[in-house]
């Protein structure tokens, strides 16, 4: 049986090395566009696997992330969320690991429920 308690409301997730994210959930809607955002930059022919997946991720952080802790300009002080920023973090494989591990837990949970 599979339980309808994914979030319905932004929530924070903690990575790595101090950073925390405050994240949309992770809807049907959400992960649909970044899957369409990242065929048109990875492009689904030519990419490798590795490429097409780091593609999706940093695809799904950029409409997912609304809020960071932990995370610094180039002059130390607190660095403002914008797409560019997040594909920046997304860089740090740490990081984009433990976002793609956290950020789609529930649906992982869910996942492994329907094959119980």
């Amino acid at each position: 049986m599979i339980k309808l308690n994914l979030p319905r409301e932004p929530h924070w997730i903690t990575l790595a090395a101090g950073v925390r994210l405050q994240v949309r959930p992770a809807t049907t809607a959400l992960v649909m566009a970044a899957r369409h955002a990242a065929s048109k930059v990875a492009g689904t022919d030519t990419a490798a696997a590795g490429e097409r997946t780091a593609t999706l991720i940093t695809e799904l952080a950029k409409l997912a992330v609304l809020a960071w802790e932990g995370v610094a300009d180039d002059k130390g002080k607190p660095a403002a969320v914008t797409p560019q920023g997040v594909a920046a973090l997304m860089e740090h494989w740490l990081l984009a690991d433990a976002f793609e591990r956290e950020y789609l837990a529930g649906l992982y949970a869910l996942d492994a429920e329907k094959n119980a």
